[in-house]
């Protein structure tokens, strides 16, 4: 692929959380690797925490710690063994990692006296985040597992944010990637489909159509 023209991913999750938001998203870099693609997979959590270093092992799961000595999220460790690559600090974004590099460019006079607000501020770190990942490996695809589920009130900057980039970068280079629970009515002896439905609606209504739904 041509410098610049990277693809970008997004997975989004919904209905609940722990559903395999991470392995999903590293095993579709490891399609996209065994077709001979170069890909960099990011994790956004949206915890006000700065990173997860310093949170409980019973409540996040054990830190991963990447080559470049940053304490991350586990799923770190899914995409280096899935797909090969190594990951580093600016695989895991967190909402307090963000917020803090803004604070700290608003003290130093950054904005210019500007009122700094989620939108744009926020948003733009975030999308800032992404891009930055895309230049700085020129990989061929980025895929950003966004944490949490769709209607959560924090992940809501995270997914403006996405919702946003293709009109940055161009909708052909963007794909969204909804993950949702199909759950097993045993009584009546059917699979439902209304919590993806309402998920889908959710995430629709935020701005997002996504190009694919996995279902578990």
């Amino acid at each position: 692929m041509a410098q610049g023209d990277t693809r970008f991913i997004f997975i989004t999750g919904g209905v609940v959380s722990s559903l395999g938001k991470g392995i999903a998203a590293a095993s579709i870099g490891r399609l996209l690797v065994a077709r001979g693609f170069g890909v960099q997979l990011q994790k956004f959590d949206p915890y006000i925490n700065v990173d997860p270093g310093t949170m409980s092992p019973y409540q996040h799961g054990e830190v991963f710690v990447t080559e470049d000595g940053a304490e991350t999220d586990l799923d770190l460790g899914h995409y280096e063994r899935f797909t090969d690559a190594n990951t580093s600090r600016a695989s895991n974004v967190t909402a307090g990692g963000v917020y803090n590099t803004v604070i700290r460019r608003e003290r130093r006079g950054d904005y210019l006296g500007a009122t700094v607000q989620v939108v744009p501020h926020i948003t733009d770190e975030i999308k800032q985040r992404i891009k930055l990942m895309a230049d700085a490996t020129d990989a061929d695809f980025v895929i950003t597992e966004i944490g949490g589920t769709v209607g959560d009130i924090e992940s809501l900057p995270f997914l403006e944010a996405i919702r946003q980039f293709p009109v940055d970068v161009g909708r052909r280079r963007c794909m969204f990637i909804h993950l949702t629970l199909v759950p097993y009515i045993r009584h009546a002896g059917e699979l439902k489909t209304k919590p993806t439905q309402h998920s889908v609606n959710e995430l629709r209504r935020i701005g997002i159509a996504p190009d694919m739904v996995v279902c578990r």
